[in-house]
């Protein structure tokens, strides 16, 4: 398997690409105009068209990224839209590119809706306050930016203009003009709200765009043809150089770390000035018109007025700058609030309500969306064992191994707990699943934890979001999914099938129905009888859970053990069956005096060993049914006593009140050597998988095994019981392996409790 890349590299990756080609036709350009040839002028067009494209490739590539708040994502690709449109401008005057006629209207109608559209984008952005009185200062500063740009256009520029310059021309260079302005004070009014969703420098690179067009309105008018050839042929490679690099800026502070990204700028944006330089110009203007129009009195009005305009135009800004600062601070608390809001504190990752108001976003987009849930496989453990700080440092781990492994389009977020999640922007389930092997490929490495060294594999449901799924059931499915993984034997993956579900809502049916069973004592105990296999005799007997279902008939233990287990309902389930058997020991004691066996043996699930209560529990049952403790043995799973601090207490403590514990289907675990140490075991029941293959003299890994637990046994002095024998050949190759204890269905299948006791009337024999 391809090691993944790692995102920082594919980041810059995506945005550097076009801004070298946008950068490549910008310095093309500039040899051109050094060393041009009057009668190649299509060579320096040439270059505007490729730079334009290259531009629109780097902002649709970052109006896409799924983790971008949806604002930013839409100002994104209308800029790319917008640089689509250029793009036509571009074309129509390369086309047009021998025709020195001036600005044509085939040229100057697509710039005009290009920086119409840009102008738009910006508007989309926060610009202060949103309500009426928000909006009427914007359009203020617009119109009288408006109607001075027009002004000096018209009485300077246009006046300037050479004769031979048509109309269209003129009309045309004037408005692109104007409109280039009306863009800087939108842009201004973006860049100066502060903790604003766009990168400052990015903002700042885009303000090149209108200044171009304001520069070129006047070349075109009042400019040489030098200088008009100059910033025609340059001008398009410099807007979409200006545009690739604010892409580029943008994903650079993307592939930062959270603590790294730059605070939003307090200060007030120059372009935001634009309206009250309008001021400053039109005073300017009035003034020249009135020393030759105008007699003395007049022109002491006039600059009577002007002064008095200046003077509130200064007062206006220090009044704005005082309100800056005193609102600066609400600002950035209320963006250290958002962000707070929607990031997991612990590891800096996105929080569930981030994540999952992402992919609402993308699903309501009808987008491509995969949800990859990841659970930490026996994380509980480790917080037990090693405390919560080590658990925490772990889980910081997981996170950033996640963000370290996650492509620029994909949204890693912790849920909560040791429940961690990706967002993929893709629909193909080969794309899908060959994440979700990445992802467990890199958590599969060993993690460094303070002195420790800890292994953390995880177990990971791949949902892929189809057409009219909501968030909740994709999340759903990937829960379903996860949770189906972990049953699969953990430290894997598993891709949501509908099936699923319906599996998901018949354990849920049928652990209503359990409940049900429990109250209305549908349920009964079998014993299978566990034998002395050099004498033959009857030792003792395990207790097995059954249900007879009124309408289903007999339910297998297979199918309900594990949703009681899911269900929580493997508590009340386990209370019963211990008060059962110990009530039924009891009763043989009663009807069968020594004959009887001295012992029963009852399965404990990890759950009930988790309960503070369960000690108090088991004596209480030993006080009311009138056993001893040694009267009891409780069997475990390997997996139950690995499973943290609270069940080892609680075995400590069953084994000093005297009552045995049982290992069972031991040598089926990781670590059973090592559990021997710390774990008070008295009996080890070797699994049935290692006395299947026993008579098989080839299979002598089963035998070695078989033969090592008995020798164990003998050596700690703890019993030994061999499950599952189904031949004589099983039943002697073990004896002579030195076993002294057996069952299976050679010597007797489970049986009911009055069968269970005729056995201790009479003699057992089932040696040959």
């Amino acid at each position: 398997m391809t090691q993944p890349v790692r995102p920082a590299a594919r980041r810059a990756g995506n945005g550097l690409v076009p801004l070298l080609i946008a950068a490549a036709c910008f310095v093309t350009v500039a040899v051109w105009l050094v060393v041009r040839d009057p009668q190649a002028v299509f060579l320096g067009y040439v270059w505007g068209p490729i730079a334009m494209l290259a531009a629109a490739w780097s902002l649709q590539r970052i109006g896409s990224m799924v983790m971008l708040p949806r604002v930013v994502r839409a100002f994104w690709r209308q800029l790319s839209h917008a640089a689509i449109i250029l793009f036509l401008s571009c074309g129509t005057a390369l086309a047009l590119a021998n025709n020195n006629a001036g600005m044509s209207l085939y040229v100057a109608v697509p710039m005009l809706t290009g920086m119409f559209w840009t102008m738009s984008a910006f508007l989309r952005l926060p610009l202060g306050d949103r309500t009426a009185i928000g909006w009427a200062r914007v359009l203020l500063d617009g119109a009288t930016v408006a109607v001075a740009g027009g002004m000096l256009f018209w009485y300077v520029v246009l006046s300037s203009a050479p004769p031979g310059t048509d109309l269209a021309t003129r009309a045309a260079a004037g408005t692109v003009g104007v409109a280039g302005l009306l863009c800087l004070v939108v842009l201004g009014k973006a860049a100066g709200h502060a903790g604003g969703p766009i990168e400052p420098v990015a903002l700042r690179l885009l303000a090149v765009a209108p200044m171009v067009a304001v520069a070129l309105a006047v070349l075109l008018i009042a400019g040489s043809d030098s200088a008009r050839l100059m910033l025609s042929v340059i001008g398009s490679p410099l807007v979409a150089l200006s545009f690739a690099s604010a892409a580029y800026r943008q994903r650079l502070v993307l592939s930062r770390p959270a603590a790294e990204a730059p605070a939003p700028s307090r200060r007030r944006s120059r372009a935001e000035l634009v309206p009250l330089f309008a001021v400053a110009l039109m005073a300017v203007l009035v003034s020249y018109v009135s020393v030759d129009e105008m007699t003395s009195r007049q022109r002491t009005l006039i600059f009577g007025s002007v002064v008095i305009a200046v003077l509130v135009a200064t007062r206006v800004l220090i009044g704005l700058r005082d309100n800056r600062r005193m609102l600066a601070g609400l600002h950035e608390q209320q963006a250290e609030l958002k962000r707070l809001a929607m990031t997991d504190s612990l590891t800096g990752l996105a929080n569930r309500t981030r994540f999952v108001t992402v992919l609402t976003e993308r699903l309501a987009a009808h987008k491509p969306a995969t949800v990859l849930l990841i659970d930490i496989d026996d994380f509980k453990m480790v917080n037990d064992t090693m405390g919560p700080a080590l658990g925490d440092q772990l889980l910081y781990q997981v996170a950033q191994r996640l963000r370290e492994n996650s492509a620029t389009r994909e949204l890693p977020a912790r849920l909560g707990g040791d429940e961690f999640a990706v967002l993929l922007d893709v629909e193909e389930v080969t794309s899908a699943e060959e994440a979700a092997a990445r992802i467990l490929q890199a958590l599969a490495e060993p993690f460094r934890v303070g002195e420790h060294h800890l292994l953390a594999h995880a177990s990971l449901g791949v949902a892929i979001a189809g057409p009219g799924d909501t968030a909740d059931e994709v999340m759903r499915n990937a829960d379903i999914a996860m949770y189906a993984a972990k049953e699969g034997g953990k430290a894997a993956w598993t891709r949501f099938e509908p099936r699923m579900r319906q599996d998901v809502v018949n354990h849920a049916r049928l652990g209503s129905e359990l409940h049900n069973a429990i109250i209305r004592r549908e349920l009964f105990l079998l014993y299978q009888p566990v034998f002395d296999i050099v004498t033959g005799r009857l030792h003792g007997v395990e207790a097995l859970v059954r249900w007879q279902h009124p309408t289903r008939g007999f339910v297998s233990p297979g199918d309900f053990i594990p949703v009681a287990e899911r269900s929580g309902l493997i508590v009340p389930l386990g209370s019963w069956v211990l008060r059962e058997a110990c009530e039924q020991l009891a009763r043989w004691h009663s009807d069968h005096g020594d004959g009887a066996i001295k012992a029963i043996n009852v399965n404990v699930a990890v759950r009930q060993l988790r309960e503070s209560g369960f000690v108090d529990e088991v004596a209480a049952v030993l006080s009311e049914t009138g056993l001893l403790p040694q009267n009891l043995v409780l069997e475990v799973t390997e997996s139950s006593v690995a499973d943290g601090r609270q069940v080892r207490e609680t075995l400590h403590a069953l084994h000093e009140m005297g009552v045995r514990l049982a290992l069972d289907d031991f040598g089926t675990g990781h670590s059973s050597l090592s559990l021997l140490r710390a774990f008070p075991v008295d009996v080890l029941k070797l699994d049935k998988s290692f006395v299947d293959g026993i008579t098989d003299g080839e299979d002598r890994g089963r035998l070695a095994v078989a033969a090592a637990v008995a020798q164990l046994a003998e050596y700690l002095q703890l019993s030994a019981v061999a499950e599952g024998i189904e031949s004589e050949a099983q039943l002697e190759r073990l004896r002579d392996m030195g076993y002294r204890l057996g069952q299976g269905f050679f010597m007797a299948k489970p049986l009911a409790a009055d069968e269970a006791g005729a056995l201790m009337s009479t003699p057992a024999s089932i040696v040959a």
